[in-house]
């Protein structure tokens, strides 16, 4: 069985924002969080993505260090993934910005 391009997860939350609800922003907090300090930590749906976004490319990794034939495809797989990611953040306006990149 071939494994699933964990990072389409994000990539697929991203394009569901910013396709279907277009007037949702990325940088308005979504939960505001008191430190012991008293300071408010603001939490934005950009911070949600990137936390998201680094935690399933650390098991992506994980996952494709073992060694076997059916985990080329699952290289290859990822490949087109970041493929279709690269010219989504080159060629259309709503992803040309930090958090998709």
């Amino acid at each position: 069985m071939v494994g699933f391009p964990l990072l389409l997860v994000p990539l697929a939350v991203y394009n569901i924002i910013a396709f279907l609800m277009p007037g949702v922003s990325f940088t308005d907090p979504l939960i505001r969080l008191t430190l012991l300090s008293g300071e408010q930590w603001q939490i934005t749906l950009s911070d949600m993505l990137l936390a998201a976004g680094v935690l399933l490319l650390l098991l992506e990794v994980i996952k494709g260090a073992r060694p076997g034939a059916k985990y080329l495809t699952d290289h290859l797989l990822s490949l087109i993934v970041f493929g279709a990611a690269a010219a989504e953040f080159v060629l259309w306006p709503k992803f040309g910005n930090s958090t998709y990149c």
